[in-house]
C-alpha cells in the first residue's frame, strides 16, 4: 500500500489531519501516484455533490488603486510604473450587463484597497447591481475593512466576500508583507466577515518567498478550523516591479494536489480553478477542474484595462475576448472533459445532485 492512501483516508473520513501529517504529504507532492490518486478522490467526490456542472463567476477588476504594498503584488503602492485607472459606476454596471446576457449570475467586483471607492460608494454601487439583476450574486474583493464596513456592504446587498488570509503563519506572513500589515489584522477581518453573515472565502499562494511545508500545514490548519465557505488557491507569479521579481513561480503540481486535498477535506466547498493556473500552464485551469474545482472565474473587465491590473506577470494570457467569446471558450474546453457551465447563483450548500 502507498504510504500516502492512510493520510487520504484519514483525511476523508475525519476532515483534518496533524501538522505532521500534512507535511508528510507536501513532501510527497512530486510523486506522480498521490497526486492521481488525490485527484481521483477528489474528482469522485466532487461529481457525487455536483455532478458535472461547474459554477462560473464574471470578475470585473474596477479599481488598480491600492494603499498596500505587498511584496508580491503588481498594483502595490511603490510601483510607480503602474498605470492606475477607476471605472465608474456606470461601466461596471455596463460589464455585469454584458456578463449577465452571456449567463453569468454571479459578479466578482475586485480592487486594490482603493479608498476612493469608500463604502458610501460601494454600498450604492451593490445596490444599484442588486436591483438591476436581483436573480444574480455580488462578491466582493476589496481588502480589509472595519466589521460594521463590512455590515453595511452586506446590508446593501453584497452576497459573498474574498479575502485571502495569504499565510496562516505570522513569520511567513511577515516575509510577504511590509510592517504595517499584520497577519492579526487579517484574521480579525475573516472572522468579522463570518460573523456579519457573508459567504466567506480565504485562500493562499502556493511558492511565495521563503514558504515551507510547515507553514502550507498551517495554513491547511486554518482552512480546517475557520471552516470557510470558498479558498482560492494559486500558484505564486513573480512580477517584475516588486522586490520578488527575481524569484521563480510557484510549483502547479503541488497547488493542483492542495486543491485536491480541499476537496477531500470540504466536500462542499467553492473551490475555485485560478487564473494564475491557467497563466502558468495551458490548459490549467481544466486541470484544475480535474484536481477537485467547481468553479471558473473569467475576467469580464474592459478589454482595454486588463493588463493594467498586473498583480503578476503576464495575468492577462488566460482570458482573450469579450464575455461572449469567453462563455464560449469555456463551453468548449469543459465539454471536453465532461464538465458543462451551470447558469445559476452556485452558492455555497448548493448540490447539483
Amino acid at each position: 500500500m502507498e504510504n500516502f492512501l492512510p493520510l487520504l483516508n484519514k483525511l476523508h473520513a475525519q476532515g483534518s489531519l496533524e501538522k505532521e501529517e500534512w507535511c508528510a504529504l507536501f513532501s510527497q507532492y512530486d510523486n506522480d501516484a498521490l497526486r492521481r490518486t488525490a485527484a481521483e478522490m477528489a474528482q469522485q467526490i466532487t461529481l457525487e455533490r455536483f455532478g458535472n456542472g461547474i459554477f462560473v463567476r464574471g470578475i470585473i477588476e474596477f479599481s488598480n488603486y491600492c494603499v498596500n504594498d505587498c511584496l508580491y503584488c503588481g498594483i502595490r503602492r511603490s510601483n510607480k510604473n503602474a498605470e492606475r485607472y477607476r471605472l465608474s459606476e456606470n461601466e461596471i454596471l455596463e460589464c455585469c450587463r454584458a456578463g449577465f446576457d452571456y449567463g453569468f449570475r454571479t459578479f466578482v467586483l475586485q480592487s486594490g484597497e482603493d479608498r476612493f471607492w469608500s463604502c458610501g460608494r460601494l454600498c450604492p454601487l451593490v445596490n444599484r447591481i442588486k436591483c438591476s439583476f436581483p436573480e444574480c450574486a455580488v462578491t466582493l474583493s476589496v481588502g480589509e475593512l472595519t466589521e460594521k464596513e463590512y455590515r453595511q456592504l452586506y446590508e446593501a446587498g453584497a452576497d459573498r466576500y474574498l479575502l485571502r488570509h495569504e499565510s496562516a503563519s505570522s513569520e511567513h506572513f511577515s516575509m510577504i508583507h511590509p510592517v504595517r500589515q499584520t497577519l492579526d489584522s487579517r484574521m480579525q477581518c475573516l472572522r468579522a466577515l463570518k460573523r456579519v453573515g457573508f459567504q466567506t472565502g480565504c485562500g493562499f499562494m502556493v511558492g511565495t518567498p521563503g514558504q515551507t511545508f510547515e507553514h502550507l500545514a498551517e495554513d491547511m490548519l486554518f482552512i480546517s478550523e475557520f471552516r470557510p465557505h470558498m479558498v482560492g488557491i494559486g500558484p505564486f507569479i513573480p512580477h517584475c516591479e516588486t522586490p520578488f521579481g527575481n524569484c521563480s513561480a510557484g510549483s502547479v503540481e503541488l497547488t493542483l494536489l492542495l486543491l485536491s486535498l480541499c476537496r477531500i477535506m470540504f466536500p462542499d466547498l467553492l473551490l475555485p480553478a485560478t487564473t494564475a493556473l491557467g497563466t502558468l500552464l495551458p490548459g490549467g485551469r481544466i486541470e484544475g477542474i480535474l484536481a477537485g474545482a467547481n468553479v471558473i472565474m473569467p475576467n469580464i473587465s474592459p478589454m482595454e484595462i486588463r493588463s493594467k491590473y498586473s498583480l503578476y506577470n503576464n495575468k492577462n494570457s488566460a482570458d482573450p475576448g469579450n464575455a461572449g467569446v469567453l462563455h464560449s471558450d469555456l463551453q468548449q474546453q469543459l465539454a471536453a472533459v465532461g464538465r458543462q457551465i451551470v447558469i445559476g447563483r452556485g452558492d455555497y450548500g448548493e448540490r447539483l445532485c
